[in-house]
């Protein structure tokens, strides 16, 4: 058995709908974002999966709200 007392619990991991509704981006956004190294990468999952932690999407909006004066 793991224990996890030591361990912080890592959060959600996020698919691409979940990221679509909680940034109000589409996923092309979400892509090109990417490639210009202005968003989280998803992480591999296994089995060709791939999913983002919540928190760094949630650590993306608080910047974006931070920097939007």
């Amino acid at each position: 058995m793991m224990s996890t007392a030591s361990t912080p619990a890592p959060g959600r991991l996020l698919k691409m709908k979940d990221v679509e509704r909680e940034t109000s981006l589409h996923r092309a956004t979400i892509y090109r974002r990417i490639a210009a190294d202005e968003f989280p990468r998803p992480r591999p999952i296994g089995g060709g999966r791939v999913a983002w932690l919540e928190s760094d999407i949630e650590a993306w909006k608080a910047d974006v709200l931070a920097n939007a004066n």
